[in-house]
Parts: structure tokens; C-alpha cells; sequence
């Protein structure tokens, strides 16, 4: 298991829980944008993508595509990286040895790096979350899942239905709520290996818990517009529920301690800071000195 970070989100807490006291709702917090490789047989699974670099870094795209999530997004630098390729090659792995993508919603903070894949690995998504995505465009976009991250004719759709094991040890289990189709991952390891870990499997919950204290408190996520957020108690119980069963850990998606700390344990170096973008940038075809146009940041 390699951990990856592809960036961080600067946002308020309610972002992750939505039923917090008002006094702490727009506490802000870093969240990282994370990923995870996966070793099988035959090369690499990698869930989830993390964020499309080109529609962050132009103040016309970020406007149209972040500005109405009142979000700012920090990309490891340089300017012109791409922090997938970026993560990648800090852990020291090719990509092209990738041999399969799983998406856990089309957010697009999870999705926006497919377009690495398209056409190359086969890219599991439940049936559900598609469609729920492609059914309406204006609904999707308010629920920051856009086209332009996935609409590729090439990308070879592998849609699952429930929980369905991708590969041995590799399962994908429905933990809609988050989403209509969000799905989170249980990883078994191999006994070969697991004299080197403190437990013997995982349960990745990507955003159906945000951080430790949704799983510990069973605190709700955000569910879609109009939903009720309670609802996404039930997909943090079920991954509690296997997790206790098997005497493995569930780990969330987006906690800024906890997933850093992860990628600490298993020895794998990932980004601890980049260039923050906030949309108020000059565009790039307006650059008349060469040079950055976004801001480093400090103190973290």
C-alpha cells in the first residue's frame, strides 16, 4: 500500500462536517487530497485520482470550476506540475505500471487525474454514481462533478453494482450517502506481508468519513443538496461493522493528521506543501513578465 497526496483543500469545517455547532463551522482547515496504490498481481490499483492541475491554475477555470465551492487549492509545486505525476514519482513508481483505476465519486477532487488513464486500465465506478452524474448537468455541477474530468470516449467503464471484488484482496463496497454511488474499499493483506503492518487489512473510506472524528463520533459527511446529512451514518456504521470484524482499520479520507501519518508508517514520502490558488491571479494570457502567478505558502 503506498499512500499519495496530489494536494490540499483549504476549507471550512463544515465542508467535512455538516452538522457541526455553528461556532466551529467555519474553523478552517488543510485537507489533503489523497490517493492510494494499491500492489496486486500484474501492477498497481490506484483509487482515486485527485485534482485536474489545468482547471485550478487558470483564474477563468478556477472561477468556473472551484469558485462556487469558496475553496482554495494548494498543488505541490513547480507552476506547471502535474501533481499526479508529481505523487508518483515521489514514491517511486511509473505510472504506465498502473494496471486498473478505482474512482469513489465523481467529486472532483477525486476524478480530475483520469485523464491519465483513458484508454490505457480498465477504471471501476458503480452504476449508480454515473449515472446519477451524467443524468443532469446543472445538478451535477452543483455538486462539483464535472464532465470535463471524465467525459473521454476512451475511458474503458468498468461499472460495478454493490460490493464486488476488483482483485484478491481488493473489494469495493457500496457506501452511498456521500454520494448516490460513492463506494469505499476493504484491502486484505497478503500473509506475507502482514507481519510488517499493525493489522492485517484496511477499510479506505475515502469521503464517506472525512476525518477520524466522523468514524469515531459517527458524525455525519456532506450528503447532495436537499438531502439529509444523517443519511451518511449508516455507510460509516457498515465500514465500522466490517472493519470490527476482520480486526481491521478504517481510514479517512481526507483528515489532515491522519493520513499524512499513514504514508509516515509505511515509509512513504509524499508532498507537505505547494502554491496555493484562489482564482484572483492574473490568467496566464495576460502575463506580460514570466513567472508564477500564484502565491507559496508558509507556515505549514
Amino acid at each position: 500500500m503506498v499512500p499519495l497526496i496530489f494536494g490540499w483543500e483549504h476549507l471550512a469545517l463544515r465542508y467535512s462536517r455538516p452538522l457541526v455547532e455553528e461556532r466551529l463551522a467555519d474553523e478552517l482547515m488543510r485537507e489533503p487530497v489523497p490517493g492510494l496504490l494499491l500492489e496486486a498481481d500484474g501492477g498497481w490499483i490506484l483509487v482515486d485520482s485527485g485534482l485536474n492541475a489545468p482547471l485550478v491554475r487558470d483564474p477563468a477555470h478556477y472561477g468556473r470550476f472551484w469558485g462556487n465551492e469558496h475553496i482554495d487549492v494548494e498543488l505541490p509545486g513547480p507552476p506547471d506540475a502535474d501533481p499526479l505525476e508529481g505523487a508518483f514519482e515521489l514514491a517511486g513508481i511509473d505510472p504506465r505500471d498502473v494496471v486498473a483505476l478505482c474512482i469513489s465519486h465523481f467529486h472532483n477532487d477525486h476524478v480530475g487525474g483520469l485523464r491519465h488513464f483513458a484508454g490505457r486500465v480498465p477504471v471501476y465506478v458503480q452504476q449508480t454514481e454515473y449515472d446519477w452524474a451524467t443524468a443532469d448537468d446543472v445538478r451535477a455541477e452543483t455538486e462539483a462533478m464535472f464532465r470535463i474530468d471524465w467525459d473521454d470516449p476512451r475511458v474503458d467503464w468498468r461499472f460495478l453494482d454493490g460490493d464486488v471484488v476488483i482483485a484478491p484482496g481488493v473489494e469495493a463496497i457500496l457506501t452511498a450517502g456521500h454520494t448516490p454511488g460513492h463506494q469505499s474499499f476493504v484491502v486484505d493483506l497478503d500473509e506475507a506481508v502482514v507481519c510488517d503492518h499493525q493489522f492485517p487489512g484496511y477499510v479506505f473510506a475515502c469521503d464517506a468519513a472525512d476525518l477520524q472524528v466522523n468514524i469515531d463520533d459517527e458524525d455525519p459527511v456532506t450528503a447532495p443538496a436537499g438531502w439529509d446529512h444523517t443519511i451518511t451514518v449508516e455507510a460509516i456504521r457498515r465500514m465500522k461493522s466490517i472493519a470490527a470484524g476482520r480486526g481491521y482499520r478504517v481510514l479517512p479520507g481526507h483528515d489532515p493528521e491522519v493520513w499524512p501519518a499513514f504514508a509516515a508508517e509505511r515509509g512513504v514520502e509524499v508532498f507537505k506543501s505547494g502554491i496555493v490558488y484562489d482564482g484572483t491571479e492574473t490568467p496566464w494570457w495576460r502575463e506580460t513578465v514570466p513567472g508564477p502567478t500564484t502565491r507559496q505558502t508558509t507556515a505549514f
